[in-house]
């Protein structure tokens, strides 16, 4: 109920009003005919749910099918294809930069990228009733790369060449007053935040296990997290933004397996954290997602790193990127990240094995 209790109690409902959803959905794809639905089985009220679905959309001209359950989204099946309705958290200007990035690479040649839609009046969002930014992408047919397949990384690897050089858009970073972030930048900011969550450890006076095996491993990635931005920081102008700036060379920002849909080609999705900066931190993180799941193996790196390297070749600047990414202790930062960020209580034990088995892979790399 949403009236009062009269006591000190209070709770809140995560119900979205369907009729609204519908209505948001019509404004974005007037010719849709048919609307996928993600619900669980094995949740009575998720199929109630649909069923109020399916009454409410017959006033909107939908037809309601079937579909697997996804990541807070609604999938449209239309007459022009697949589509995705999502919330957007971010601000607007970058919503716009993503719409013309998206735009740019289509018309550099790059015809495998999600598409951002407007609505019939050429907004690129409209709010729910609770004022979320919901979006409409394009939403290319595949299942999601598998690490474990030789061809589809390789094919990822292409994937992500061509990409990059359907990436350059110098008429943006005029346009906004991009400012891309040197290595040296980025790894000073996030020593900091490291020194920060280290003062906060060494006064905290009750520590859990996690908090105690953090603090024996804090001093070893800290140090070397210095020494590679020490390092980044000697060379100078060499590893600086400037040329990201005068090319207006973007990057995907996430480009990971989780965002490359396989079905005969490589589609890429989730652009929303694309940005003026070194293509190599694409590279990097599909590398090092993919790397940390076969043992570092070095073979495999160069091979993939050849496969990019035919269709863009790459220079001893970009070695030297890729070189001082891998170096910084990444992954330790972000184990850090989420633990001061979050300030739970209690933390989840998968991330006290991410911080085990970071220290043996750590050896290995």
């Amino acid at each position: 109920s949403n009236d009062k209790s009269g006591t000190n109690c209070a709770g809140s409902s995560d119900v979205l009003p369907l009729e609204e959803q519908i209505k948001m959905i019509r404004s974005f794809l007037p010719d849709a005919k048919k609307i996928g639905i993600i619900y669980t089985t094995s949740e009575p009220n998720s199929v109630s749910q649909l069923k109020e679905f399916k009454e409410i959309a017959v006033n909107y001209d939908f037809e309601v099918i079937r579909t697997q359950k996804s990541r807070n989204a609604i999938l449209c099946e239309t007459n022009k294809g697949w589509y995705i309705l999502k919330e957007y958290k971010g601000p607007v200007f970058r919503l716009e930069m993503m719409a013309k990035v998206l735009e740019g690479v289509r018309q550099n040649g790059f015809t495998r990228a999600e598409q951002l839609l407007s609505t019939k009046e050429g907004a690129l969002f409209c709010c729910d009733q609770e004022q979320n930014r919901c979006i409409v992408k394009s939403w290319p047919q595949g299942r999601e790369c598998s690490l474990k397949d030789g061809q589809e990384c390789r094919d990822a690897m292409r994937t992500l060449a061509v990409l990059h050089s359907a990436l350059h858009f110098p008429q943006l970073q005029q346009e906004y007053g991009l400012h891309a972030v040197s290595l040296a930048e980025e790894y000073e900011k996030r020593n900091r935040e490291l020194r920060k969550v280290r003062r906060f450890l060494r006064e905290k006076s009750q520590k859990t296990t996690f908090e105690i095996n953090l603090q024996q491993t804090f001093d070893l990635f800290l140090e070397e997290a210095e020494r590679v931005t020490e390092d980044v920081r000697s060379y100078g102008s060499l590893l600086d933004a400037r040329e990201c700036e005068e090319s207006g060379s973007f990057c995907h920002g996430d480009y990971q397996h989780h965002n490359l849909l396989c079905q005969n080609t490589t589609s890429v999705i989730n652009f929303e954290k694309c940005a003026l900066d070194s293509q190599m931190r694409d590279l990097y993180l599909f590398l090092r997602k993919l790397l940390e799941k076969t043992n570092w193996s070095v073979p495999l790196a160069r091979g993939l790193l050849d496969v990019y390297g035919r269709i863009s070749p790459l220079s001893a600047v970009d070695y030297l990127q890729l070189y001082y990414r891998f170096a910084y202790p990444e992954k330790f930062w972000k184990i850090v990240n989420f633990y001061y960020n979050s300030r739970k209580v209690w933390i989840p034990g998968r991330h006290m094995e991410k911080l085990e088995r970071l220290l043996i892979q750590q050896g290995v790399k």
